[in-house]
C-alpha cells in the first residue's frame, strides 16, 4: 500500500482499504472505495452520504479519466476525502487540486519543495471548477 504524502484536510484519515466500486454497494460497513480508470464515478452517487474516502487510481500519468471522476463526485456534493493514487506527478498536483482532490499518494514520493511550488504556481485560473477559485474572465466581466 502506498502512503499518503500530501493531505489537505483536517478530519481524521480513513485507515480502511478501499473496496471496488462493484463491491461497495453490497457492503454496508465499507467507508472507502477505490475507483479504477474503467469505473464510472456516477455509480457511487447514491452512496455519497456514507463514503468517507474515494481513492482514484492513476495507473499512468497520461490517463486523465480520474480528473473527470473527481469532478463528477465533487459537483454531486461529495465532501469526503478524495485521494489521487498511483502515477501522480508533481506537474499534475495543481490541476488535481482544482478538480477536487485533497490528498495524494503518489507511487514515487515527490519532492516537498517542488510540490509546494507546483500547487502555488498559478495565481489566476481560466476555467471554473470545484475548488472555488474565480476564473479570470469572471473577475474581469463579473
Amino acid at each position: 500500500m502506498v502512503e499518503t504524502q500530501f493531505r489537505f484536510r483536517t478530519d481524521e484519515p480513513v485507515a480502511d482499504p478501499g473496496v471496488t466500486v462493484d463491491a461497495f454497494g453490497e457492503q454496508t460497513n465499507a467507508a472507502a472505495v477505490r475507483l479504477e480508470p474503467g469505473d464510472d464515478a456516477r455509480d457511487l452517487l447514491p452512496y455519497l452520504d456514507r463514503i468517507r474516502l474515494v481513492e482514484v487510481n492513476f495507473p499512468a500519468y497520461t490517463d486523465g479519466r480520474g480528473y473527470s471522476a473527481a469532478r463528477i463526485l465533487r459537483e454531486a456534493g461529495y465532501q469526503g476525502e478524495l485521494r489521487a493514487v498511483g502515477d501522480v506527478l508533481v506537474d499534475q498536483l495543481a490541476y488535481m487540486r482544482r478538480c477536487g482532490f485533497d490528498s495524494f499518494a503518489p507511487e514515487h514520493p515527490l519532492n516537498q519543495a517542488d510540490a509546494e511550488a507546483a500547487m502555488a504556481r498559478y495565481a489566476e485560473v481560466y476555467q471554473p471548477t470545484v475548488d472555488g477559485r474565480s476564473p479570470v474572465w469572471a473577475k474581469r466581466h463579473g
